[in-house]
């Protein structure tokens, strides 16, 4: 997945930072929107020491992650080969899967520079719903972001990101079954073991 869309996919999970939620607005933007502030408050509030970084970082995931389905997106992602898969097997792809995307945001999460949000619309059908926005930058440029959500208990659950109509969940899937297909789903696996080793300085 490249760096450019982990950027999207980092300004759209600090949505909400400029502009007040439209009053047509449903449960499912306002749950997000309680998350984002949150995080948001956090980035503003936090000190610059290595220290600092570090709980900000841990913080940070355990506000923002809070929001997604892992095991749904998971699964999604795996596609067709999830059913394959034993329970014990399932339990460690999930695990291994929401590891692999702390890694990817954290590189990057505090690059936010307070990018305009616009919201556009929301959508729901029964327990599934889709938050629409746009993101616009400092250089004139203009991105669509789109959440798809359901409902989980009383909670809406992020379970994919739509980021210039690239599907974070799409992508994961067509890379995991070119791996699957050109090998193995435990090469697959051994590959998503050996990223656990990757270590992301914390920025100062």
């Amino acid at each position: 997945m490249t760096k450019s869309f982990w950027h999207l996919l980092v300004l759209s999970s600090l949505m909400f930072l400029s502009d007040p939620v439209s009053s047509m607005a449903g449960p499912p933007t306002d749950q997000i929107k309680a998350t984002v502030d949150n995080a948001v408050g956090l980035l503003r509030e936090s000190g610059n020491t290595t220290a600092a970084a570090k709980d900000r970082r841990e913080q940070l995931r355990q506000i923002l992650f809070a929001r997604f389905d892992f095991s749904e997106m998971a699964r999604r992602a795996l596609g067709a080969h999830w059913r394959r898969r034993t329970s014990t097997e399932q339990q460690e792809f999930v695990q291994l899967f929401t590891e692999l995307l702390e890694r990817q945001y954290a590189g990057i999460i505090e690059s936010y520079t307070d990018e305009k949000i616009v919201y556009v619309g929301e959508r729901t059908d029964g327990a599934f719903a889709e938050v629409n926005s746009k993101i616009f930058t400092a250089k004139g440029q203009e991105l669509s972001i789109n959440y798809k959500a359901q409902l989980v208990g009383q909670e809406w659950k992020v379970y994919d990101v739509i980021a210039e109509e690239i599907s974070l969940v799409n992508n994961f899937r067509s890379q995991f079954n070119r791996v699957i297909s050109s090998s193995s789903y435990e090469e697959l696996v051994r590959r998503l073991r050996e990223k656990q080793a990757d270590v992301i300085p914390v920025k100062n």
